[in-house]
């Protein structure tokens, strides 16, 4: 992340680099570690079609402008050139998310290019998070239902947890843990899983290949 955001061949000078990394840290402390990709029914990524699920902010669920973008599990800056401002228009539009709501605001330093506007888009959660920084049960468990229940409809097959960890947990991810979920938040929403494609409500359960 510090060397995207900060890379020495772009007209940055020794002493802008320092205070802009050490403002990038502060934002690390307060929006969680950096992450590839969130779980689907994340709010900062939940506002897309549930049969395309989508796991990385972009025009699919709602967001205008984003370029230059590196995630951290509760937030995301993108450096767009110009002055970011579909952005910040695009946030506003899906700012109210179930679970929490969403703001955008142009960072006073510079970040990837001397002419791109870092805008840091955070998620502020309507509940606590766990003391270590993770998604709580109580949180992940309603967000993923809400998202995945009305599936029944129209799917044909089920898919299994192996196929759907990515989805469910973000990446990077373990087996039943991530940088999101706690073993045991990610152990009980595997549970909660198996439980309802074992009722046949989407089919038929797929069958995995090696």
């Amino acid at each position: 992340m510090l060397n995207y955001f900060l890379p020495r061949a772009k007209g940055f000078e020794d002493s802008e680099r320092d205070g802009s990394k050490s403002d990038l840290l502060k934002i690390l402390q307060e929006c969680g570690p950096v992450v590839d990709a969130y779980p689907s029914w994340h709010p900062l990524v939940r506002n897309h079609d549930s049969r395309h699920p989508i796991t990385t902010p972009g025009e699919d669920c709602g967001y205008k402008g984003l370029d230059h973008t590196r995630y951290f599990a509760n937030g995301f800056i993108t450096c767009p050139y110009g002055d970011g401002q579909a952005v910040l228009d695009s946030v506003l539009k899906c700012q109210q998310q179930t679970g929490g709501f969403i703001t955008a605001e142009r960072l006073n330093f510079r970040l990837y290019h001397p002419d791109a506007t870092p805008i840091l888009v955070r998620c502020h959660w309507e509940r606590p998070l766990e003391a270590n920084g993770m998604i709580p049960l109580s949180l992940a468990l309603p967000l993923l239902l809400e998202k995945e229940l009305p599936m029944w409809r129209w799917a044909e097959v089920a898919e299994t947890w192996k196929s759907m960890r990515p989805y469910f947990l973000g990446m990077p991810q373990g087996s039943r843990s991530s940088l999101f979920v706690s073993q045991d938040t990610g152990l009980a929403l595997k549970k909660i899983w198996e439980a309802l494609i074992n009722t046949g409500m989407y089919g038929p359960i797929k069958e995995e290949r090696d």
